[in-house]
Order: C-alpha cells, then structure tokens, then sequence
C-alpha cells in the first residue's frame, strides 16, 4: 500500500465505486424482473412474423403468453418464435393439449393420447413452461361429470396415461402438467399430491386454475384458504396459472358460474399475494369471449396487483 499514489487510490476507489453500482444496478435489474406481474392472455390482433407476434403481446401489456404456433410448424419456425420471446423476456406460459386421454371410447383416447404427446413435444421444442390438459373423465362427454372419476380406477388409469405421455416424449425443458378441476382429479391440493407421488416422474408438474377448485358454496366462501392451501403444498411444483373468476347464484340447488375476472367472488388479492412467492410464474387469462373482455380482466387483475405494492407493473 505503501508504493500507491494518491492518483492509484482515486483510480481504485472510482473503480470500486463503479463495480458497486453496476452490481446495485445488476441486482437492482433482477430484483425487478423477480418482482414482475406475468400476466398472459390470447392475442387477437394478427401477426405475420416473430417480431410481430411480440409486438402483439406487448402492446397488451403482457409478459406472458400461450404459445404462438401449432405443432406443425417447421424446428426454424419454432426457433424463430423462441428466440423473439427470450430477447423480449416474455414467457411462453403453456401450450394447450386439450383432450380426453382416458376416454371410454379407444378411438378418443388413442387420438387423445397423440395430441398429448405431440403437444408436449411442442412445448420442448419451444421452451414452454407446461403442456397443459385435464386429466379426463369417464363420462360420454369430454371434460364432464361422472362418478367413476373418483373412483381408484379413475386414478389409477390417471396415473398410467400420464407416465405413458411423458416416457414417450422424456422433456427436459418443459412440463406436463394436468389443470385442477371440479369433478375429476385432480380436485384438491390433496389429490395433486398423490398425482405427484404416484406419476413420479420429474417431467410432471402442476397447473393451477383455483376457479375449477370452486365447487360449493362452502368453498365458494372460503376460496381464499383454498388458495393459500394450493400453494402452500403445491407452489414449488406450480408451472402456470389460469385466471378467471367465479360467482355464486341466489338460485337453488346450488349454481356457480364462471364469470370476468373482478365479477366473481374469487379472492385475487390471496391469489396474487400466493403468486408472488414463486416468482416467473405466469397468470395466464382465459374464457372470455372478445379482446376488450380480456382488457377489463388484465385491468382488474393489474389494478388489484398495484393496491398490493408487491409487483412490478412496468
């Protein structure tokens, strides 16, 4: 130290000064990102071109999306759309598989099984967060009711179809991942975490829709300890959430019906809290019928996120 001359010491100390802002900054930058609201929802507006489609998604003010080209789009076009979405930071939330893999009918369920697969395929080749589906049902309708759903057959058939989806594609970027529902599994925390136990394959992930959880008045009213319940046992395993909302009718017997978000009684400032322990996880719209539906849900979902003070909404 001796040897240093004062004009040695200035340098050094602007050359710490300068190393502690850039990482203020760095840290600074990353605490932003961390703090990000994910919010996600379809895009209407057409778009030709990679640069387009993020053009598109920006503009409505979000940084997530579902993925924006099918399953026949050629590895360069994939690419191309990947690439656009990393340098513009947006996340490619989920793409849809949306069919009965344990259907009563052999046909269905064959079908149904190559679209898993070659859905899930997809999200690889793209970097989703999840491929999405629900997990069946064994009533005559797709996505219906039926009381063998919760039967142990149910879960067991469950259990096989999913393994046998994720054995044939083996993802290593991505995740399958089956959406909560009312009258199949999985239908609570609980039985996710069987799902996760029994499927036990690191490929398998959750999708939480917490709407699709609300299934009588008294989860209806108590929707915000449903909510804490979920994320609790289940945010480490959390790739992607659905937003919408519910609304309890005064009509007997019981109906509830999915409505806009902000016109229901689902509690999003428990659900947004949740959500900000697990950063990067995206908070994906759905089930509205035009663009300025979707406009009025991302207003109420961001207007409710900067009461909070706990996002960054820029």
């Amino acid at each position: 130290m001796s040897g240093l001359t004062r004009r040695d010491l200035l340098k050094s100390s602007l050359a710490g000064a300068a190393v502690m802002a850039a990482s203020s900054v760095a840290a600074s930058v990353g605490s932003s990102r961390d703090r990000r609201l994910w919010l996600g929802g379809p895009v209407f507006e057409k778009y030709q071109d990679p640069q387009g489609w993020v053009e598109a998604v920006r503009r409505l003010g979000y940084w997530a999306a579902y993925c924006p080209v099918e399953a026949s789009a050629s590895d360069e076009v994939v690419r191309a759309y990947e690439d656009a979405a990393r340098k513009a930071d947006i996340i490619i939330a989920e793409v849809g598989a949306w069919s009965n893999p344990i259907s009563i009918d052999e046909a269905t369920r064959q079908a149904a099984l190559e679209k898993c697969r070659t859905q899930l395929a997809l999200a690889e080749r793209i970097g989703a967060r999840c491929c999405v589906n629900i997990a069946g049902s064994l009533s005559d309708v797709w996505d219906g009711p039926s009381a063998k759903n919760f039967t142990q057959d149910a879960f067991d058939l469950i259990v096989e179809t999913t393994r046998s989806i994720l054995d044939a594609v083996k993802p290593t970027r991505t995740y399958f991942a089956l959406e909560t529902m009312p009258w199949a599994y999985p239908d609570s925390a609980d039985s996710y975490l069987r799902l996760l136990k029994a499927i036990d394959r690191k490929g398998f992930a959750v999708h939480l829709d917490p709407v699709n959880l609300v299934c009588s008045p008294q989860r209806y009213y108590g929707n915000a300890d449903l909510i804490r319940e979920c994320f609790e046992k289940l945010g480490p395993h959390i790739r992607s959430c659905h937003a919408k909302d519910i609304l309890l009718q005064a009509k007997l017997t019981t109906h509830l019906d999915e409505v806009r978000v902000g016109t229901g009684g689902l509690d999003y400032a428990v659900f947004l809290k949740e959500l900000s322990r697990f950063p990067g996880t995206p908070l994906m719209l759905e089930h509205l019928p035009s663009a300025d539906e979707y406009q009025k849900a991302a207003e109420h979902v961001c207007g409710v996120a900067k009461g909070l003070g706990i996002f960054d909404l820029s």
